[in-house]
């Protein structure tokens, strides 16, 4: 999978706070949201999403092996500040995980970052998003 961000809607954020974060849901579009699907740096996929809800934003980060019992140590930021750390293990049935939140929209651009990195081959996935 070729790496690309798909907008459907121009968005002004800035530096957040975070408010919560769930576990796995599958993750899917609506209008306004900003998406990125790419390639990791060896066979799993991600895809990152930032959706602008009225004074916050929803981020969804998933990231598909196809392997269950993987270990993952995910970081999501915006702006620098990390909104997200933890480790996540794939699971079934798909050999994902997903890791969901909310933050704060301010005035200015948001620039998110989420990566993840298996704890055992080292494999990365970085996705960013600026909103």
């Amino acid at each position: 999978m070729k790496n690309r961000t798909i907008r459907t809607l121009a968005v002004s954020a800035a530096a957040v706070t975070a408010l919560g974060v769930t576990g796995v849901s599958p993750v899917s579009a609506k209008a306004g949201d900003i998406v990125q699907r790419g390639d990791c740096s060896a066979r799993t996929d991600y895809q990152f999403k930032v959706q602008p809800r009225g004074s916050t934003f929803e981020f969804e980060f998933e990231v598909d092996s196809n392997r269950n019992g993987q270990a993952w140590r995910v970081r999501i930021a915006d702006n620098g500040t990390v909104i997200f750390k933890g480790t996540r293990r794939t699971v079934a049935p798909s050999g994902s995980f997903s890791v969901s939140g909310r933050t704060a929209d301010l005035a200015g651009t948001d620039r998110f970052v989420a990566r993840a990195t298996n704890l055992a081959t080292g494999e990365t996935c970085i996705a960013r998003i600026s909103a």
